[in-house]
């Protein structure tokens, strides 16, 4: 296979291109590391590494799909994409199938995906074509933040009943947009201080309606389950998350820090065998595939596979994977600024802000920065239709990338035929 055919398949900004596959590499040696619990129950040593790379595969041959798409098409597809993600979102609340007391995932004709990943990007898609189509000398017009919080209205809700830091994670990427999109600064402060209002009421609901059942029983806890439920009916099934919330609430905010003595492994397993991997790195880690913690620490190839890295790859492997991710978002900035219309420039912002923040949020847990979420690394962490999802997201980065133009340049004069010339 020669360079130009390559050139033809691997379209868009090259950089892009190549923090794309060292995250790729990262993720296939890390995945394989962390999969000790799978590969113990599965029987197989190569499976996990084997489904992995399959997935991996697949989620490239989408990002190539992806990026020879032109950017006014994906505008096309908002329209069907806003019910099909509320549609499913409402799905996967009365009838998803459970994982670690949340229900997240749906399957239809066999495959399983989460709803929330679909709805992230059709709603930062959508938002990018309110403010684009709104745009003004002065920034973007009064209406276009009341549009933008009516479509938010639908989605962002149906996904914090089940996953609340997604949602939180989603609402910071919109703000974010809307000071991109330059939406007045006015409405801005006002939607911050009504957020800020909600966010205590919410925060006070959830310390008032939850139980910390981390303290509790489990049998007990799982007979008081089904016990609430049943007498709640809706209200339990909406807030059946609260004791969740609360509990990774007080476990973060306790001022007290246990002894080793008081640590329980069995109730705290995952920050405690988190902690322990990191501390054990002794700055320059064990190498890869010589952790210890992945066969105690549950979702290590996933939620806490940073982690792990830290734990293999030492302090220097987890500054590279951060630094990558910032590459990203720096590479997608310059791209925009490129875009000499707004909708390219805004969508691509939004997927980058998307992927990176997610990606931050994961690192921020793993080091024990903010509480336990079931936030994965983009990109890294083992997945299936998600990571497929995140791999169409670089690839609608990389379409933009093949359009964007220097503002204000020129296209090059068509060479003259010689006849005419003459």
């Amino acid at each position: 296979m020669n360079n130009k055919t390559l050139s033809n398949i691997f379209k868009g900004d090259k950089v892009i291109w190549m923090i794309f596959f060292f995250l790729c590499i990262i993720s296939v040696v890390e995945v394989f590391s962390a999969s000790s619990e799978l590969t113990y129950k599965g029987g197989s040593y190569f499976s996990p590494l084997i489904k992995h790379i399959g997935i991996l595969f697949l989620g490239i041959c989408c990002m190539i799909v992806t990026l020879n798409i032109q950017c006014k098409y994906f505008k096309a597809v908002t329209p069907f994409m806003l019910p099909i993600s509320f549609i499913s979102l409402i799905w996967v609340l009365f009838a998803g199938q459970a994982t670690n007391g949340a229900q997240r995932w749906v399957s239809f004709v066999g495959i399983q995906f989460q709803p929330s990943e679909i709805a992230k990007g059709t709603l930062v898609l959508a938002t990018a074509q309110i403010l684009s189509a709104m745009q003004t000398d002065h920034g973007a017009d009064r209406r276009a933040f009341k549009f933008i919080l009516i479509v938010c209205g639908f989605i962002i809700p149906l996904i914090g009943m089940e996953n609340l830091s997604t949602a939180a994670l989603l609402c910071v990427v919109i703000f974010l947009l809307m000071v991109i999109g330059r939406v007045p600064m006015r409405q801005l402060g006002k939607l911050v201080g009504i957020t800020a209002s909600f966010m205590l009421v919410v925060f006070a609901g959830i310390m008032l309606i939850g139980k910390d059942n981390m303290q509790e029983n489990t049998d007990k806890k799982l007979t008081e389950q089904v016990k609430d439920d049943r007498e709640e009916g809706a209200l339990g099934k909406i807030f059946h998350r609260a004791d969740t919330w609360k509990s990774r609430i007080d476990k973060f905010a306790s001022p007290k820090e246990p002894t080793p003595e008081e640590v329980d492994l069995d109730k705290d397993a995952q920050v405690a065998h988190a902690n322990i991997a990191i501390a054990s790195a002794n700055v320059v880690g064990k190498g890869p595939g010589n952790s210890v913690e992945r066969d105690f620490l549950s979702q290590a190839f996933s939620d806490f596979i940073y982690a792990i890295i830290i734990e293999e790859l030492g302090i220097e492997g987890a500054v590279v994977v951060a630094v990558l991710y910032i590459m990203l978002l720096f590479r997608t900035g310059r791209i925009a600024s490129r875009c000499e219309n707004n909708f390219p420039a805004l969508l691509a912002m939004g997927l980058a802000l998307l992927l990176v923040s997610q990606a931050l949020f994961n690192m921020c847990v793993a080091v024990g920065l903010v509480p336990v979420t079931g936030q994965p690394l983009p990109l890294i962490s083992k997945g299936g239709t998600s990571s497929m999802i995140n791999c169409i997201y670089v690839g609608v980065i990389l379409s933009v990338s093949r359009s964007a133009k220097k503002k204000g340049e020129s296209p090059k004069p068509k060479p003259q035929p010689v006849a005419a010339q003459a």
